[in-house]
């Protein structure tokens, strides 16, 4: 038994011994074969050089990073993205920059077509802050087109936003926005002027002059603010003028009758309006868009004009005519000399869509006294 344990021990001290033996052979092996590749490498000549320079040249090229190559995609992407930004932003600014001109070149008061309200500063003198020629070539024109094309319908904030209606005093929220308001929205008020047009154009001939700025404005005629725009007012920012009311009885009459007539608040005016042949008002937007202004035509010579928010009319004698002035507007008279004036009559009624206690309000905060 001691004696097989011995030969089991001497046979594995023999087998470690060749362990050993051979691993101390693979390394002096693996030692010339490594001297012997630095001979050969040693003996290289000039025919191997290309193989030595790619060899060498290797891992001098390493291969594209992909985050690296994200990141600049990112870059460049974000600076199309930027350029594009501020090219929409140079684009929109040149309108909006165009309407600020427009509104510090515009500043006169004017009546319903664009001529003055009243002899004095009120809150009822409709043109608080206008629009100029430039407006009207760079927002009117473009709308007109895009009516003619195709509809106003659903446009009331589109309007808003590019300033054709734009209140210089007050706005009210939710009313329903249109240049010119459906006949029926004011059937009782528009019936009675109409049916009172014989008087009310009586009353225009018993108080109307030559108009050729000749000779003294008559008693009662407001200074024309514009020129070739005369008024003769029976109610000023909601102020009853009783000489005038006396001297057309008729019209008075007609305005007492009236429901929706605006006659105790600073944005009420109701009068006679000439727009001499000749004479352009150009654009501007009334203070507000809580009335309506009704427009009867009395003396409608050829080639008169009323664009109101980019859409164009005409007035019709014997006719109503109801406009939201708290949008862009613009008056013209193209006639000749010889087809005279153009006259009408003009009152301020509430938009129908302001209701009595809206109203009620309206009258206490901007009532003439003030």
């Amino acid at each position: 038994m001691k004696e097989g344990r011995r030969g089991i021990q001497g046979g594995e001290k023999t087998s470690e011994g060749e362990r050993t033996k051979s691993g101390e052979f693979g390394r002096e092996e693996a030692m010339e074969r490594s001297s012997g590749e630095l001979g050969r490498q040693a003996s290289w000549g000039l025919e191997d050089a290309p193989g030595l320079w790619a060899m060498a040249s290797l891992p001098l090229i390493p291969a594209w990073p992909l985050p690296l190559a994200s990141s600049a995609f990112t870059l460049l992407l974000g600076a199309l993205t930027s350029l594009f930004l501020w090219y929409c932003y140079r684009l929109g600014s040149q309108d909006v920059q165009a309407l600020e001109a427009g509104s510090r070149a515009g500043g006169g008061r004017g009546e319903p077509g664009g001529c003055s309200e009243a002899g004095r500063p009120s809150p009822g003198s409709p043109g608080e802050s206008g629009e100029g020629p430039r407006t009207e070539g760079l927002v009117s024109r473009r709308l007109r087109a895009y009516a003619r094309r195709y509809s106003w319908a659903g446009m009331g904030r589109v309007r808003r936003v590019l300033g054709i209606q734009r209140p210089g005093l007050l706005f009210l929220p939710d009313l329903p926005s249109a240049p010119f308001v459906p006949r029926d929205a004011q059937r009782h008020d528009v019936e009675l002027l109409e049916s009172s047009f014989p008087a009310i154009l009586r009353d225009f001939g018993a108080v109307s002059w030559d108009f050729s700025g000749t000779t003294p404005l008559p008693r009662g005629w407001s200074p024309p603010l514009a020129p070739g725009c005369y008024q003769l007012l029976l109610y000023q920012a909601g102020r009853c003028q009783p000489n005038n009311c006396r001297r057309c009885p008729g019209a008075y009459r007609a305005l007492r009758g009236l429901r929706s007539f605006m006659s105790a608040n600073t944005f009420g005016n109701a009068g006679f309006s000439v727009l001499l042949p000749g004479v352009r008002l150009e654009g501007r937007c009334g203070p507000t868009n809580a009335r309506v202004r009704c427009h009867l035509g009395l003396k409608i010579p050829p080639g008169c004009e009323l664009v109101v928010g980019g859409e164009p009319q005409c007035w019709a004698e014997g006719h109503c005519l109801l406009v939201d002035d708290s949008f862009l507007h613009t008056v013209a008279h193209n006639g000749a000399p010889e087809d005279g004036p153009r006259v009408i009559f003009i009152v301020d009624l509430w938009h129908p869509n302001v209701a009595g206690a809206e109203r009620q309000a309206l009258d206490f905060v901007f009532a003439p006294d003030l």
